[in-house]
Order: C-alpha cells, then structure tokens, then sequence
C-alpha cells in the first residue's frame, strides 16, 4: 500500500526525503539523522507530555476514583486517530477528492502509517488536551460556570498552547502546509487560519465538553464510580469530537470560495473564544486563590506545562535570527515563517496559565463539583 500521491512527492521533496519507497505501518528512523536537531527535541517533549499525562490519569483514577483524566487521555488517541491520517494520506483512505492533501510531516524517530504520522504528533494531542483541561477546571471554570463556558475555555487555552508550536513548525521543517489545497487559506504567516480555529480550538473544546458531562460532572455529583463506564465513554467521546468538530467546521468549509467572508468567519470565532474566556479565567482564578468555591490543582501543569514552555523558549530563541532575516515570510534556507506578535500572545496567555495554576497547590485539594 503505498500513500504517496504527486501532492505529498512535492511536499516531502521540499521538506528532504523521498516518499517512493514503501515504509510500512511502523518505521524506525535514527534519530541523529533527522534533518536538524530541533526534530528529536520535539519528539522528546511531546512524548515526555504523553506520558506524565498518562500517569497523573492513572494516579487519579486510583488515589480519588476519578476517570476523567484518564478518558481524556484514551479518548485523545481516537481522535487523532481518526482526524491525522486523512489530512496526511487521503489517497491512502480514498478521500481525495473530499479533502485533499492538507500538510506533510517530516521523517521523525518513529513514525506510523507509511511514514505519514509522526509519534510525536500522536503524542500530542494527550499532551495539550490534559493541559488545557487541568487549566480551566483547575481554576473552577467548569464547576461554576457550566460545561459549555468550561468547553470554549478549554478550546482558547489549547489553542495558545498549540500556536505556540504550530507557527514555529513550518520554520524548522516540522511539517509543511500544501498551500495548493484552498482549505488552507487564508492563512496567518505559514498557518492556516482552519488550523487555529478548527484543530487547536473547536475540536479539543469539543471534546472537554463531552468528557466533562460524560465523565467529570457524574463524578463531582458522587455517583458510584463504576469504571466499567469506561469502556463505553472512551470510544463514544473519541469518536463523536471529530465529527462535532466536523459540524462546527463545516460553516468555513462552506464558504471555500468566498475568501473575504471565510476569513471574516474566522475572525468572529477567534474573537468569541477569546472575548469569553480571557475575563472568565482570570475572575476564576482570582475567586480559588480567594478560596470561593472549588479548585483543582493540577501537578501535570505546573510540571510539563514549565517543560512546555521553556522548551519553546529555547526553541523559538534558535530560529528568531532566520526568523528576522526572513524576506517576504521566507527565510534564507527556503522555509516559511509564522506570525510571531501572535505566538507571543499566545505564549502569554499560556505563560500566566501554568503560573496561575501553579500557584493554586498551596491552596490545597478540593474536589471539583458539577456545574
């Protein structure tokens, strides 16, 4: 089975390698001979990400009986995948036609799917999800503000962890955009705009919303905990977020061919998420450092979300020269660049988060409660 289109050939061209040759389902790379030393890194902190996550959701499950995280987690690993492949291999899946090739990914460690799909990127998604959901309950927005508010909370804060990583992966040859395909425009710097709102905001708010009414709310109520429930929410929340991701899309994928009104779709959701949730968060965690109502401090945040953001420190320091020297968003070794006054926002944002966050372990453990 072989998924390299014309498409995904000139993509991999211009990110250094071949994709004629058949990889297989799993394929192992060395990783001193990936292209440049920022790859390896990355890997290293989104799988390092999975699996602290992995264990602070097992370690909750068995001191508090709580699930949620660990649903989260599970949950994550459907979704993405269901939602990666097509972008990456639609030949392979045979839609095409429907979607077309939307981005490749470079040759990683370890890569899945015909070299297609990076660990790292699987990794991703339960690494930042449990980010942005231990932000917004940690500070008591899902107990007192409702699951929706709790939801779009969840979608602004991933969604300025994820653009911190998703305008400096094009740069380092992370991954590149098929700036052929229209779902990709309009685009701020190298990212399309769809990537901001559609994979960094709509779907993980879609999916906080459903683990916290499946899953959270029936355990801060104190019902029985049966985690044989498990079974069920796991593949119900995992595959019912891409397709209300799918939904809550399908207004801009409707307007393809009106540029002005898709951007300014664009524009109003971004606005909204950010209108919404900036002045919540921040009454939210004033109120749990005041000690009203209840909060949630999450170990997972104060330690990787640290990790997080001092690895892009690092990461984005390294690329600033090729960055500021770049002509027409395009820097001297031929690659595009992000908008950087947004990932600073963004970096902001998620900078407070985790120090807000971490400030609240003094506060000691409460248990969340339903909305």
């Amino acid at each position: 089975m072989q998924a390299c289109q014309p498409d995904i050939a000139r993509l991999a061209g211009f990110l250094g390698y071949a994709c004629d040759a058949p990889a297989g389902l799993i394929h192992l790379h060395n990783p001193l001979s990936l292209t440049n030393w920022t790859l390896p890194v990355i890997e290293a902190l989104m799988i390092t990400g999975a699996v602290l996550a992995l264990w602070f959701a097992v370690r909750r499950l068995r001191r508090d009986g709580d699930p949620s995280s660990l649903v989260l987690w599970l949950a994550s690993l459907i979704y993405v995948l269901v939602i990666e492949p097509p972008q990456h291999s639609p030949g392979a899946l045979g839609v095409s036609r429907e979607l077309g090739v939307l981005c490749a990914h470079n040759i990683f460690t370890v890569d899945f799917f015909y070299d297609s799909l990076p660990l790292y990127i699987v990794a991703l998604y339960p690494a930042t999800v449990t980010l942005a959901f231990d932000v917004v309950r940690a500070v008591g927005v899902f107990a007192r503000r409702g699951v929706l508010i709790g939801a779009v909370c969840m979608g602004f804060v991933h969604g300025c962890f994820y653009e911190v990583f998703d305008h400096l992966g094009p740069q380092l040859r992370w991954w590149v955009w098929n700036g052929g395909n229209p779902i990709n425009h309009p685009a701020l710097g190298s990212v399309p705009v769809a990537s901001m709102v559609n994979f960094a905001m709509l779907g993980p708010a879609a999916l906080g919303l459903l683990v916290y009414l499946l899953v959270t709310r029936p355990y801060a109520a104190g019902r029985p905990d049966r985690r044989t429930a498990m079974l069920w929410q796991i593949p119900v929340i995992g595959l019912l977020t891409p397709l209300a991701m799918l939904v809550l899309s399908t207004p801009s994928l409707l307007l393809i061919n009106h540029p002005v009104a898709r951007s300014a779709l664009f524009a109003v959701e971004i606005t909204v998420f950010l209108v919404i949730s900036l002045p919540v968060l921040v009454q939210e965690w004033r109120a749990a450092r005041r000690g009203v109502g209840t909060s949630y401090p999450s170990a997972y945040v104060r330690i990787f979300g640290t990790l997080y953001l001092l690895t892009f420190t690092a990461l984005w320091l390294s690329a600033l020269p090729d960055f500021a020297g770049a002509i027409d968003g395009i820097t001297g070794t031929g690659t595009p660049v992000g908008n950087l006054p947004y990932a600073t926002m963004c970096f902001i944002v998620a900078t407070y988060c985790v120090a807000g966050v971490s400030a609240l372990r003094d506060i000691g453990h409460r248990a969340d409660i339903p909305a």
